[in-house]
């Protein structure tokens, strides 16, 4: 079976992708404008120290060209490491380089220009931000030059980006763990709806599921599948009063139709034909008959009127009373049966006679119809401490895994080689009611052409309660002591 991810795990992932996918444009938002901020901060340094070295150089211009490099050198000395220049339109250098650094820097060649221009170039493996401002001092235009390193910038957007790397994982993980208990808490009422929905049956319709005082979705979720279960049990009531009376009153004129086909078969002057309709009427009005009162005990179990007697039972008497009645079955059938029972170990339940007679023969009638001869139906009685485990094995037909979780159902008829046996499909639902009033648990474990095997797991009676005064055989069905 496929396993398919819970709401609250589908909702932590979807809410964790949106999340991922803000971060990450967050992420990379701040990191161009930081890029951007920092870009922008070192060309505004570059432009102020232009703007110094302009003035500086109109304040010269009357100097002479010794004092004018002087001056030229100590201003390089006081801003930006000496990566300074002034170049002719030639290309060649209006005033001395202030330094070695400056002397050995690859200034590009330009020519004389209209307004300034940033460009980066790289210097003993490292960046630089480049500023070419025209300049005209008098009459000779000039160029200047001025250069900043970028590691700083550069280091400012590692540590930014590192601090991205391992910032964006814990927050999205965080906040995966903190959406999915939220969201585990926000459905937990929908898992407690859940788990008593699953708890009602056909049988328990009168149970309802709790309504959370929220007054949200929840609390209306709620109170809408209460009136549904009222609608359905209102009309589970009005189907099963139906079944039962319709049970009821329709075993008269069976019976009816019965015992007119009997009398007409003792008239010995009947023709042949008729004596064989009649002799098929009755065949067939005792299957309805059968049928009849198998509805009608599914009818009264349903409606809770089912009168068992309920004593100690030694279920070993059970099963020998049962299988000497199929014995004679199994034999026309061509089958041979083997019982085996612990006789020296108690096998005393709390239950009613006749109820656990009539479930033990119907897993003995079921073996023998579906068992080809000659087959082998073994029967057998383990008893523990406070189990006793009834066992029903044949090597017949065996039931399909399709069928197999269905058999127990109400009329439910298996594959068609199986549905040639006579039957009516309620043997099994009357077996499996019998075993959950003794709760007791019946299953079947089977494979195609091999056998089945049903098992009863009763719980047995202590001696103490053995030996308990019996009670009124109409209030014993209320007083099982597990």
């Amino acid at each position: 079976m496929i396993s398919y991810p819970s709401i609250s795990l589908r909702l932590t992932a979807w809410f964790s992708s949106v999340l991922f996918g803000g971060l990450a444009l967050f992420g990379a938002a701040m990191w161009f404008d930081l890029k951007d901020t920092l870009t922008s901060g070192r060309n505004r340094t570059l432009e102020r120290r232009i703007e110094r070295l302009t003035d500086l150089l109109r304040e010269t211009q009357a100097d002479s060209a010794a004092e004018r490099a002087r001056k030229f050198q100590a201003f390089a000395d006081a801003t930006g490491g000496g990566l300074i220049e002034v170049f002719q339109t030639d290309g060649t250098r209006a005033l001395p380089s202030p330094t070695a650094a400056a002397q050995a820097f690859p200034w590009p060649r330009v020519k004389l220009m209209d307004s300034d221009s940033f460009r980066e170039v790289a210097f003993l493996g490292q960046p630089y931000r480049l500023l070419v401002h025209p300049f005209s001092s008098g009459s000779q235009p000039l160029i200047l030059c001025d250069a900043a390193p970028l590691e700083g910038n550069r280091t400012v957007l590692r540590t930014f980006t590192f601090g991205l790397l391992w910032a964006a994982p814990a927050l999205l993980v965080i906040a995966a763990l903190g959406g999915y208990t939220l969201s585990r808490r926000a459905l937990a009422p929908v898992d407690r709806i859940t788990a008593a929905t699953r708890s009602i049956s056909v049988s328990n319709l009168s149970e309802r599921l709790p309504v959370p005082q929220t007054h949200d979705e929840l609390q209306r979720l709620s109170e809408t599948y209460n009136a549904m279960l009222a609608r359905l049990e209102s009309a589970v009531a009005e189907i099963k009063r139906f079944t039962g009376d319709a049970s009821h009153e329709l075993r008269n004129p069976v019976s009816f139709v019965r015992t007119t086909a009997e009398l007409a078969l003792r008239n010995h002057e009947i023709d042949t034909a008729s004596r064989r309709a009649f002799e098929e009427i009755v065949a067939e009005c005792g299957k309805a008959s059968r049928l009849l009162k198998d509805m009608l005990t599914l009818a009264r179990a349903d409606a809770g009127n089912a009168r068992l007697a309920f004593e100690p039972v030694d279920l070993a008497e059970v099963l020998r009373t049962a299988c000497q009645r199929a014995r004679p079955l199994a034999e026309e059938h061509g089958h041979t049966l083997v019982v085996h029972l612990e006789e020296d170990r108690s096998s005393t339940v709390w239950g009613d006679y006749s109820s656990l007679h009539r479930l033990l023969w119907i897993l003995l009638d079921n073996a023998a119809k579906y068992t080809a001869p000659p087959g082998v139906i073994r029967i057998t009685l383990h008893t523990s401490s406070q189990n006793a485990v009834v066992t029903v094995a044949d090597n017949g037909k065996g039931i399909s895994p399709a069928d197999l979780p269905h058999i127990f159902e109400r009329f439910y008829r298996a594959d068609p080689s199986r549905s040639e046996v006579e039957g009516s499909g309620l043997g099994l639902s009357i077996a499996r009611w019998i075993a959950d009033v003794h709760q007791a648990r019946l299953w079947v474990e089977s494979k195609e052409n091999v056998g089945s095997t049903f098992r009863i797991d009763f719980n047995l009676l202590s001696e103490a309660q053995e030996i308990r005064p019996s009670l009124d055989p109409l209030t014993q069905a209320d007083a099982v002591p597990f």
